[in-house]
């Protein structure tokens, strides 16, 4: 079996996405962002101006982002208001002072469901944008409950909800996890190798692609750390490849057969461990659900063929063929498999 680790940490080094205290340039944007936010909602006609807690969310808080392989970063901030929901039974009011605030800051802020979002363009291109989750502070609601902003400015009135989330103990669980700091590395390494799978092989946006968070909490569901201490010397090797093999099957062994859109079939659900609680990949349809099994089947049957390889080049071929790129094939010079020279007896006839 070929030793694949070094390339996997290599790959790894080459997809990760720093957080923001260890990545100046999104940092600054971010910075960017909420100074503009803080001036814009001064100059709205709101007596008192409304205060809020900036939350840092998404795969830079949980410390799980890869750099997109579209250049497109997208950057999670909560603002959780200083409000109870009780008192804007609307929840597209604070959305719409977000939304006030920023408007003109670029050339495009929308208004979304979960959020509101703001676009950056460099030379007409997607640079990255800013995803602001606007929320009703638990200290501000009578049953201590942080609510998200749900609802777009059209949307119909049963779509317009505040809807209960609890965001910071989902960042505390994924932050907390594992005791050992070494199989929380891999934890991560794991996410940050399936989120990247996912984004090479799911080239379309929406619902077609698993969402990076149903990963994430897949991990956090079944993926187990894959490690071998040495008894003599107490080091501990850990093995990427067979972690991420064990997870993927791990993924595939829980899709089940339900009834969905009128037709038996298989769906992965993966429940949020806080709340709402919801079924992460609920808006994948049957046929992208069914897309995503086969193609999660398609990198495990590569897996496995890697790791029966006895030639590393080999093995990191398939492997590049699932992550792209970015997952490095060595030269056949540092792989060449070193024999032991034949041992030729002096009796030998010449």
């Amino acid at each position: 079996m070929a030793d694949v680790q070094s390339q996997m940490i290599k790959f790894h080094e080459a997809i990760k996405l720093k957080r923001f205290d260890e990545n100046e340039t999104l940092r600054d944007k971010r910075e960017i962002i909420l100074k503009r936010l803080n001036s814009g909602l001064k100059k709205l006609d709101l007596d008192p101006t409304p205060k809020y807690e900036v939350i840092d969310q998404g795969s830079y808080a949980m410390d799980t982002g890869v750099k997109p392989l579209n250049g497109d970063y997208d950057i999670d901030v909560g603002i959780s208001f200083k409000i109870s929901k009780d008192d804007y039974p609307d929840p597209l009011e604070p959305k719409k002072w977000v939304y006030d605030s920023l408007v003109g800051h670029t050339k495009k802020v929308e208004i979304q469901r979960p959020c509101v979002t703001v676009y950056y363009q460099i030379s007409g291109e997607p640079a990255y944008h800013v995803d602001l989750a606007v929320y009703s502070d638990k200290d501000n609601n009578s049953d201590g409950k942080i609510y998200l902003a749900k609802g777009k400015e059209h949307s119909h009135k049963e779509n317009k909800i505040w809807e209960e989330s609890n965001y910071p103990s989902l960042i505390n669980l994924m932050k907390n996890h594992f005791q050992d700091s070494e199989d929380a590395k891999q934890f991560r390494r794991i996410i940050r190798y399936l989120k990247r799978w996912k984004d090479f092989k799911f080239q379309s946006k929406g619902n077609a692609a698993p969402i990076g968070i149903g990963i994430t909490i897949a991990a956090y569901k079944w993926f187990a750390p894959n490690k071998v201490t040495n008894p003599f010397d107490n080091t501990t090797k850990y093995n990427d490849l067979e972690a991420l093999q064990h997870f993927v099957g791990a993924v595939l062994s829980n899709f089940q057969m339900v009834y969905s859109e009128g037709v038996w079939t298989k769906r992965l659900e993966v429940l949020l461990p806080v709340a709402p609680g919801n079924d992460i990949f609920t808006k994948m349809t049957n046929s992208q659900m069914t897309v995503f099994q086969e193609r999660l089947q398609s990198l495990f049957d590569s897996i496995q063929k890697a790791q029966k390889e006895v030639d590393p080049k080999e093995a990191c071929t398939l492997l590049n063929q699932q992550f792209g790129c970015d997952f490095p094939i060595p030269d056949e010079k540092d792989t060449a498999q070193k024999r032991s020279p034949a041992i030729v007896s002096s009796s030998a006839s010449a």
